[in-house]
């Protein structure tokens, strides 16, 4: 099988709309490939901030970024470990969260991450969580899924997925993280946070995992099943 005939399904969309589970959830059913690309940025931020690297130092995060050694699953599943140490947490906070939006917005850190996105495209196939999967990564993927949900709403799943793992959160500050990330996002000049012009916007303000979870498999077997 070519590379380009293996099947890509991508799921983008801002944080707190589902897309994680959705994608971790879909890809396990179909016995599928992952990628968590948002997992790849939080640890270049985390590891931007224990190296103490100026943010405007483009050169010095991309050549980190290129020799970034990463480990997924070695300490179960969704586990990251950085350089051996597990921080599977820090990336999760809200350190990890903006840490990454800001390395994301760097043109040279998003080309050294590439390379390593691409080769995660391996049989039988690939979901792909993230910001640009279906606008600049796999922009061929099929279904190209994009998930939505007001900020209000994120922002209070957010602070519940927090206090879950144990991990202090103020609702309003949540909220205005949320909402300055998005628009971060949302303007940078290199792959914004958009839908691509093909996606298939699912809003899951009102929508359980169950519900969100059908609708996607829904499109997924039809993709799957077209000739």
């Amino acid at each position: 099988m070519n590379n380009i005939d293996i099947p890509v399904i991508t799921i983008d969309g801002p944080s707190g709309t589902g897309k994680g589970t959705v994608a971790t959830a879909l890809a396990a059913r179909l016995g599928f490939h992952l990628l968590d690309s948002g997992a790849l940025y939080r640890v270049l931020g985390v590891a931007v901030a224990h190296a103490s690297i100026d943010l405007q130092d483009h050169e010095a995060i991309a050549q980190l970024a290129r020799g970034l050694d990463i480990r997924f699953g070695q300490e179960g599943p969704g586990s990251v470990a950085l350089a051996g140490t597990d921080i599977s947490l820090e990336i999760r906070t809200d350190l990890g969260s903006d840490m990454a939006s800001r390395v994301g917005a760097i043109p040279a850190a998003r080309e050294a991450l590439m390379d390593r996105q691409l080769a995660f495209r391996q049989p039988p196939g690939l979901v792909a969580d993230g910001r640009d999967m279906g606008t600049v990564v796999f922009p061929a993927a099929n279904p190209k899924i994009y998930l939505t949900a007001s900020v209000e709403e994120r922002a209070q799943r957010r602070y519940k997925q927090l206090l879950d793992k144990g991990i202090d959160a103020i609702l309003r500050d949540l909220l205005q993280d949320l909402s300055e990330r998005d628009e971060r996002d949302s303007e940078r000049s290199i792959s914004p946070l958009k839908p691509a012009d093909d996606a298939i916007v699912i809003d899951t303000t009102h929508l359980n995992e169950v519900e969100v979870m059908a609708q996607v498999m829904d499109l997924v077997q039809k993709a799957l099943s077209a000739p």
